[in-house]
């Protein structure tokens, strides 16, 4: 490490250069204009209530997979990280692997949606968009991939319907939700959830929002703040920059029933990997017989990579197939190497079994 020049004339360059690049940061902050997210072009296919089926356009040229692609995303954030940026796009680059995809945006819940239940999501919302896509394409099945907490639910869907489902992709998706290392479960164990929704209703998504940035407090709440004055002075990487920003704090309220059951169910009974979790009747991993490609990220701090191998010999199929990726819960949509090599990979897999 080079020492820190002490010399007046020295400090006062370092000071002057340090202005100039503030305030030139300053001047492409009031420039910035919108920041675009969702950028590949889609189309409504189909509504209902909050929610909102999206096709993305497909091309002829690319469409090699004729089975569809439909994408299930969490609840607690919003589906547009999945399409963040031109070259940042999961969707594009699935897309560019010939796939047909689809995707679900879950809207935002408002106080006439407080008494959802996961059934509703799953056996109702969910199953509703599969029939739509079946219908379209004159087929019986598709394949769907989930991520995070929509992972979770793709998994419980395709144990309640293996018939509608023809390969699952589950991505960051926990089984296992009281793994040492998980330090969301741990804080979330002693949580009086009846108390919380009873007395909220919906609960409210900047109260989740903070609860995830304590987790990493330093590092999501100082240090990238700090890092961004590096970049003030580069309008790309100011819009990078904001466009993660607006995806964080985009934040959904949660249906107060459904987020009632996840978390007692889920997090602190662990039923999904232990047995007796029930949506509508009795969800059996043993069911899911269809071909699984798990897809883990080593660097994940919200779905730690055992909480998502714990899938492993849990499944009724016997074409089960993980996938490692060395990055983070965010890096693995959004970092230019997971660009390369994940959706490739995920296309090729489904393509193999189509």
């Amino acid at each position: 490490m080079m020492p820190f020049d002490m010399r007046p004339d020295a400090v006062m360059q370092e000071l002057t250069a340090y202005g100039q690049k503030l305030s030139h940061g300053m001047k492409n902050l009031m420039e910035v204009g919108e920041i675009s997210t969702g950028v590949t072009p889609k189309t409504v296919i189909h509504q209902e209530d909050k929610l909102t089926l999206f096709r993305f356009n497909p091309s002829a040229a690319k469409v090699a997979n004729k089975t569809p692609l439909l994408i299930v995303y969490a609840l607690v954030n919003r589906p547009y990280m999945a399409d963040i940026q031109e070259n940042r796009s999961t969707v594009k680059a699935l897309m560019d692997a010939g796939q047909d995809v689809y995707l679900i945006d879950w809207g935002y819940p408002d106080r006439a949606d407080r008494y959802l239940t996961l059934d509703d999501y799953i056996n109702g919302y969910l199953d509703r968009c599969v029939d739509v896509i079946c219908e379209r394409h004159r087929i019986d099945k598709i394949n769907i991939l989930g991520i995070c907490q929509g992972g979770t639910f793709s998994l419980c869907y395709a144990a309640l319907h293996p018939e509608k489902v023809k390969n699952l992709v589950t991505m960051v998706t926990p089984v296992d939700f009281q793994t040492p290392d998980n330090m969301l479960s741990h804080w979330v164990q002693q949580v009086d959830i009846d108390l919380a929704v009873d007395t909220l209703g919906n609960v409210p998504g900047e109260m989740l929002n903070w609860t995830f940035l304590n987790l990493k407090p330093y590092q999501l709440m100082g240090q990238k703040y700090l890092g961004l004055l590096d970049t003030l002075d580069d309008p790309e990487a100011l819009k990078n920059f904001l466009r993660m920003e607006k995806w964080i704090f985009d934040s959904p309220d949660q249906a107060g029933e459904a987020f009632r059951q996840f978390i007692k169910d889920f997090y602190q009974q662990n039923k999904l990997l232990k047995g007796g979790l029930e949506i509508g009747e009795p969800v059996n991993l043993k069911n899911v017989s269809m071909p699984v490609l798990n897809v883990f990220a080593e660097q994940d701090h919200l779905v730690p990579p055992d909480a998502s191998r714990a899938m492993r010999g849990k499944l009724g199929t016997k074409d089960y197939t993980e996938l490692s990726f060395p990055g983070g819960h965010i890096g693995i949509y959004v970092s230019g190497k997971a660009q390369k090599t994940v959706p490739p990979a995920i296309g090729k897999w489904l393509d193999e079994r189509s």
